[in-house]
């Protein structure tokens, strides 16, 4: 039952030259079988050149704050920028 199967994470790059982004998630049996399964839904129109395959368990997370921006540090966050309305392309 596909209930019981793990999670893969699956990761597509568009082209060559591009990195991988995450493009969702799927059941599988085994690893084989979420590539498979990964092709078959995540790259349909031949929109992807590389698939990669990812058990759930197999990724750390973490919620560090001291990996987030520091408040007196907004500057480097591009929304603290205002555009001058002479610059509309920048």
């Amino acid at each position: 039952m596909s209930a019981d199967w793990p999670l893969w994470e699956v990761f597509v790059r568009p082209r060559r030259g591009l990195s991988h982004t995450h493009a969702g998630s799927l059941h599988a049996p085994d690893a084989a079988m979420a590539l498979r399964n990964a092709r078959d839904l995540y790259t349909r129109r031949q929109e992807g050149v590389s698939v990669w395959v990812v058990p759930s368990t197999a990724i750390v997370t973490s919620d560090d704050p001291a990996v987030a921006t520091a408040p007196d540090k907004a500057y480097r966050h591009p929304t603290y920028y205002q555009v001058p309305d002479g610059a509309p392309h920048l």
